[in-house]
């Protein structure tokens, strides 16, 4: 695992297109995964791999067709 592979909220957000609220709602609902504690020490920022965010954006552009 390299921490480049992963971004914070805001950041995987903006991939994204959508706000922070969004992209939380869509971890609600199963859409994406979060990772959370792999920065170690007692944070638990939730981190989502960028392999993730492009797969979900390719897929909600399949879904506009």
């Amino acid at each position: 695992m390299k921490i480049n592979d992963y971004l914070k909220v805001t950041a995987a957000a903006k991939v994204l297109g959508v706000c922070s609220a969004t992209l939380r709602n869509w971890e609600k609902k199963g859409m994406i995964k979060s990772y959370r504690g792999l920065l170690g020490g007692n944070n638990s920022y939730r981190l989502y791999k960028r392999e993730d965010c492009i797969k979900l954006l390719e897929k909600l552009g399949d879904d506009d067709d």
